[in-house]
């Protein structure tokens, strides 16, 4: 299993707190490898206690799940008793949390890890982590569930 490393996952981090920065907004970063593990987490000055956990159960979601939070938003509100038992599992780490700001890392077709981004609105988390990963050069398409062919980037 491919993973992002250390190096890949601060500039990520580093441009998610720059970019919120600009945006005016106290934000925390977490970048976590394939597998969910912690690579890079980051709290910026004036962001919320618990924000660095937030973001780190975003990112924990996008890797483990491999899909975006957005694409699991529907899935967690039709079927709430699976996804809480989710976070019940003995190896899970994390809670699962299909949010805003919640993005899988995927470069080359490969998912690498995840990112979670955590002390603005929710569209803002998303807007913010989106363009960073845009921007480094990091795919934001995926396929619907169990639907083979091409992604539409319509889910």
């Amino acid at each position: 299993m491919s993973s992002i490393g250390l190096d890949a996952a601060d500039a990520i981090a580093d441009a998610v707190i720059a970019r919120a920065r600009a945006l005016g907004k106290a934000v925390s970063v977490a970048v976590v490898d394939a597998g969910g593990f912690p690579v890079s987490i980051r709290r910026s000055d004036g962001a919320r206690p618990l924000t660095p956990d937030i973001a780190r159960a975003k990112a924990y979601t996008a890797a483990v799940m491999q899909r975006p939070g957005k694409m699991l938003k529907k899935w967690q509100e039709s079927q709430p008793v699976f996804f809480s038992q989710l976070s019940q599992l003995p190896g899970a780490a994390m809670p699962i949390m299909a949010a805003d700001g919640s993005v899988t890392v995927k470069k080359d077709g490969v998912i690498i890890g995840g990112l979670g981004v955590a002390g603005g609105t929710a569209d803002e988390d998303q807007q913010i982590a989106d363009e960073i990963l845009e921007t480094l050069g990091y795919e934001l398409e995926f396929p619907a569930w169990g639907v083979p062919g091409k992604p539409t980037g319509k889910e």
